[in-house]
């Protein structure tokens, strides 16, 4: 080992702690960092966005990520327990440590599971691991309902990976319309009806009380029959690891970092779901690159480039239906100026949110079959 080689630990293995890795090993021309990553999970790092190609016939080894190049020593099955700011270390399940000169925190999130009776009955899963795919399919029964409890975009995904598995899938989702961080009121009206139109019954406004062995029980007093229930009802950053190691939280969780992606201490970043940039979690993969890159450029010393929140406008095809969603799409903005149009017929519905002058673009939604715009 090169006597003024460094260390650096991450700490999780998912898409955006290899993305870190591969960034550090493209720009460290010197070969000046050892990287030492622990992974939680059973295998490398793999394409989760690709999930739902499980139920088609797809492999989890069609969707491993490369793996990664030289100098770059990956323990996977390996929890990290602790982190001793002071001698500079990280404490494992195992009984290892691994000792850092740079710490990035990479652990992702958990599933919310909420907390209603009946929610960790064997037949109630969540849809989040290549593990948690895989007792689907073996849990899964043609032609018997199941419940989806959540319809955000994980949520309508397991929704259609219970159909392509033979199903008769519900979804339920607490806010008044599926997607409701992405879509407004409108598109959210037709997004419901495409989905309904593929077979997906879903129930929006409605919040689960209980789950028994053959039915899922909601405020509202309705019941409906579920062989197989499936939790999405959202993401908790996975932060346990600040108690111990005395770092900030965000208010709503996460490792508390700034625009450059660093705790209170010098020494540790944290990227991806589990960061609150600024107090803000961020659930997307690609702010999760961006993150990535920006740490790998701070290690190796290069001109800052601060994470930020571009606003970049998500872009989503479920179900075979594209949802694109940008900016101020509830139009809170003073003064502003909304355009829309719904073809309920065509399946699409489009809107704009423009600036008091008429001239500024606040937002944009699209929902339906048609290309999103530029």
């Amino acid at each position: 080992m090169s006597p003024g080689r460094r260390t650096l630990v991450v700490v999780g293995y998912g898409p955006v702690g290899h993305r870190l890795v591969a960034e550090v090993r493209a720009l460290d021309r010197t070969d000046s960092w050892r990287i030492v990553v622990l992974g939680e999970e059973p295998r490398g790092a793999y394409d989760r966005i690709a999930l739902s190609s499980l139920v088609s016939g797809r492999t989890p080894a069609d969707l491993a990520l490369p793996a990664p190049g030289s100098l770059v020593d990956v323990r996977l099955s390996t929890t990290v327990t602790g982190i001793d700011r002071d001698r500079r270390t990280v404490r494992c399940a195992d009984g290892t440590r691994h000792a850092y000169d740079a710490l990035v925190l990479a652990t992702g999130s958990r599933p919310f599971v909420p907390p209603v009776p009946g929610h960790d009955l064997p037949h109630c899963l969540t849809y989040r691991t290549v593990e948690d795919i895989e007792a689907l399919r073996a849990a899964a029964r043609p032609g018997a309902p199941g419940v989806v409890v959540g319809g955000g975009l994980l949520g309508l995904e397991a929704a259609d990976a219970l159909r392509r598995l033979g199903m008769r899938p519900h979804v339920v989702e607490a806010a008044p319309r599926l997607m409701p961080l992405q879509v407004d009121t409108g598109g959210g009206r037709l997004l419901a009806s495409l989905v309904r139109g593929l077979g997906v019954e879903v129930h929006c406004g409605a919040t689960t009380v209980s789950v028994d062995a053959d039915r899922v029980r909601l405020a509202d007093g309705t019941e409906i029959e579920a062989g197989l229930v499936v939790f999405s009802a959202g993401i908790r950053p996975r932060d346990e690891l600040a108690a111990d190691a005395g770092l900030a939280t965000g208010e709503r969780g996460g490792f508390l970092v700034d625009d450059g992606l660093r705790t209170d201490d010098g020494r540790i970043w944290a990227v991806g779901e589990c960061a609150a940039v600024e107090g803000r979690c961020h659930g997307l993969l690609a702010p999760g690159y961006r993150m990535a890159a920006a740490v790998a450029r701070s290690l190796m010393g290069l001109a800052p480039t601060p994470f930020g929140d571009t606003g970049q406008p998500t872009r989503l095809k479920l179900l075979g239906i594209d949802v694109s969603g940008f900016g101020d799409i509830h139009a809170r903005t003073e003064g502003a100026i909304e355009f829309s149009e719904a073809d309920r017929a065509g399946g699409r519905y489009r809107k704009l949110v423009l600036g008091a002058d008429g001239h500024t673009l606040l937002g944009r939604v699209e929902v339906g079959t048609a290309p999103a715009g530029s």
